[in-house]
């Protein structure tokens, strides 16, 4: 969607009206995931809906005309539409990461312009990283000033995530010739910005299109680059709830994937799985061992949602102090983490232990039951919970806090 088009797009000012109005979309985009899935249909008539509904502008401050909602309601409002199709919840985390970002601009620039733009509907995408560094919080692309005016803005990204329905892609770069980073704002439509993004070719998360951008001396007017200066020392920086914010909404899609796979294949169990011979029973779901199982996996899923809820009310809580205290920055990316991390294993198992139990029948490719293993097991992989359990030990031994790092704690 762009400023260009028509339709009337609502503020949405209140949580229940948010989370009424996500439902209603989770349900109908829930109807057709499977068919895309078998057919290789991309969201955007799902992305569409969602930009028309209001949703993309909940967490638009309110000096800007946004009702400026709690992060909960964000990631609430991810974790929805990742039952429904966690494709959807993916191409959408960029777009709420990148508005909490801007925030931090105040009223300078492009805070205005974007936050206008995300009110009418507008969907943010993001070309971070790319392929050939030795990190992948490396930059090879690079904005050159113009003796004209503006910057020129060359590079390839890869796993661009949300640029499939973006009206503005931010991307991230190098300033040539100083160690400053930056992030310039380009629309898929400028002249030299072209979107491959049949590249994608994960086994999990399909819909997402997470393809390449790649970048030719693309015009960027000085309004739209943001020069973040040098690198940050992790140990000095300013204490900062935005990486944990990006977690909570990265865990909200591991757990929505977990939530979507217990029940379907639940119903599955119900419906048409065969009981086994020794159980004795008229209906797999009857089986003892089919019972305790799920039972287990429900647990799991439980906890995974209750220590999401709790992680995002951290960050709300967090943001809600006068001044943003080292300790409550900590205390919500630690609390994160661990949902994360947590995440990592009980959703892969949930969406793994399932098919154990609904039988060779579930393995037809017409139900499309293996998307939710194959889904969360690649989303699960975008930041290690190796690391995460790191930091979380360190605390506990020692009482050492996290290091800020940006969007991966």
């Amino acid at each position: 969607m762009t400023t260009a088009d028509t339709v009337a797009v609502p503020v949405l000012t209140s949580a229940e009206d948010v989370l009424a109005v996500a439902a209603e979309l989770a349900t109908e985009i829930a109807a057709g995931a499977v068919r895309r899935e078998l057919d290789g249909v991309l969201p955007e008539e799902q992305l569409r809906a969602i930009a028309r509904s209001g949703l993309l502008g909940i967490a638009v401050p309110s000096q800007f005309g946004g009702p400026d909602l709690p992060r909960t309601v964000v990631v609430e409002v991810l974790r929805l539409l990742s039952v429904a199709d966690s494709a959807v919840g993916q191409l959408l985390l960029s777009h709420f990461v990148l508005n909490q970002g801007i925030i931090g601009l105040g009223t300078a620039d492009p805070a205005p312009r974007l936050f206008a733009d995300i009110l009418a509907g507008v969907q943010l995408g993001n070309a971070s990283v790319e392929r050939g560094t030795k990190t992948s919080v490396e930059r090879l692309t690079t904005l050159r000033r113009r003796p004209e005016g503006g910057w020129l803005l060359d590079g390839k990204k890869y796993y661009a995530t949300g640029t499939l329905g973006a009206g503005w892609i931010a991307v991230a770069a190098r300033i040539d010739e100083t160690d400053n980073a930056a992030t310039a704002f380009v629309r898929p439509t400028d002249a030299g910005v072209a979107l491959r993004l049949d590249k994608w070719s994960s086994f999990g998360q399909r819909g997402t299109a997470s393809g390449e951008v790649v970048l030719d001396q693309v015009v960027v007017e000085d309004a739209l680059v943001i020069d973040e200066g040098p690198a940050v020392d992790p140990a000095t920086a300013p204490p900062s709830v935005h990486g944990a914010f990006d977690q909570a909404l990265h865990t909200a899609i591991d757990v929505g994937i977990a939530r979507a796979a217990l029940e379907e294949g639940a119903e599955f169990l119900r419906t048409k799985s065969r009981p086994w011979f020794e159980a004795g029973v008229d209906n797999a779901a009857d089986e003892p061992h089919v019972v305790r199982r799920i039972g287990e996996l429900t647990g799991r899923l439980f906890a995974l949602e209750a220590l999401l809820a709790r992680g995002a009310e951290a960050v709300d809580r967090a943001l809600a102090e006068d001044e943003l205290t080292r300790q409550a920055a900590a205390h919500a990316s630690l609390t994160v983490a661990a949902a994360k991390a947590l995440a990592q294993e009980f959703a892969v198992e949930i969406a793994s232990g399932v098919l154990e139990l609904t039988g060779a029948s579930a393995t037809d490719q017409k139900y499309a039951l293996d998307r939710h293993w194959r889904n969360v097991r690649v989303h699960s992989l975008h930041d290690p919970a190796r690391w995460k359990y790191v930091h979380l030990g360190n605390h506990t031994l020692r009482g050492t806090n996290p290091p800020r790092l940006g969007v991966l704690l």
